[in-house]
């Protein structure tokens, strides 16, 4: 199983009176996440199915994977999947899905702390930038998984490789 971690796209920034779920992306937000999920696709992403947070900012990610992905089905929100959420938790969700590839759209703290619980470190200390996209191929999907990093894109990253 490849399951695929994909942080939001820069968000507005809090202000008084906007609940920190309703944060929008932003349109530099938008463009880098784009060129992040573009190299990604370039890269033979392509999930069965995708999973989101069920913050704005969150979903509005997962709609431009979906689009740029080529994906044809709903999107699915986890409730497991917001950014103080439990690793331990989105594993119980993600492996009796049975699918060969997944894409999880989700915040900070929980994409650092999930990559590392996947592969099998969950005391390793990932800095997980806004837009940034890991892979990690499960060989293990018992009560506790161990996978390999296969990879991890991040905005200058895809910038970089643009600019060529």
């Amino acid at each position: 199983m490849q399951v695929h971690l994909l942080r939001h796209g820069i968000a507005e920034d809090p202000r008084l009176g906007l609940a920190d779920r309703d944060r929008a992306l932003i349109p530099e937000g938008r463009r880098k996440l784009k060129e992040v999920i573009r190299l990604a696709a370039a890269a033979g992403v392509s999930p069965g199915l995708i999973l989101t947070s069920p913050y704005r900012r969150a979903v509005e990610t997962a709609h431009v994977a979906r689009e740029i992905l080529g994906h044809g089905q709903e999107l699915v929100t986890v409730a497991a999947l917001v950014p103080g959420g439990d690793p331990e938790e989105v594993w119980t969700d993600i492996r009796a899905l049975r699918e060969e590839q997944l894409l999880l759209v989700s915040h900070e703290p929980l994409c650092g702390r999930l990559l590392g619980y996947l592969l099998g470190q969950p005391g390793l200390d990932v800095d997980f930038k806004k837009g940034a996209m890991a892979r990690v191929d499960l060989l293990h999907t018992g009560s506790a998984p161990r996978g390999v990093l296969q990879w991890m894109l991040t905005a200058k990253i895809a910038e970089a490789v643009r600019g060529r």
